[in-house]
């Protein structure tokens, strides 16, 4: 009884933090996963005469809150917008890319230095369209 005590102690804690990890990992590759889709809708679907900056802002606030419904904090370094051959013109695309660190948890800062992260990046791209009016600046 003793033994089985002491294996499955040493054998839960470790499982169950490797859960946890995996979980939060998960949940922010989800979260950038559907950031940068409801960016790229957002910049796409920009009312006419606004500019491709309101376009960008529009975008950055649709990432932000697609990120906080998992419950993480996305700040504008971390998002990524780019039109080929040029933003809101049509038969242009927008593509949009995200790439976050998820820090491993219950890893005190008390240790010091950078607590560890694993990496995740999450790309879109969306079609303005061919036949479509071009708004904007352009």
């Amino acid at each position: 009884m003793v033994e089985f005590s002491w294996l499955a102690l040493l054998l839960l804690v470790p499982l169950i933090y490797v859960m946890l990890g995996v979980f939060d990992v998960q949940r922010a590759s989800y979260g950038a996963t559907a950031a940068t889709r409801a960016a790229g809708r957002a910049f796409i679907i920009v009312p006419a005469g606004l500019t491709e900056d309101d376009a960008r802002s529009r975008a950055f606030e649709a990432a932000r809150l697609a990120m906080k419904d998992q419950g993480m904090e996305l700040s504008s370094d971390q998002l990524k917008i780019s039109c080929s051959p040029a933003c809101l013109e049509p038969g242009s695309t927008v593509t949009v890319e995200l790439d976050a660190d998820v820090p491993l948890p219950l890893i005190p800062d008390a240790l010091g230095g950078e607590r560890p992260a694993i990496h995740i990046s999450a790309s879109h791209t969306e079609p303005y369209g061919d036949y479509r009016e071009a708004k904007g600046d352009g």
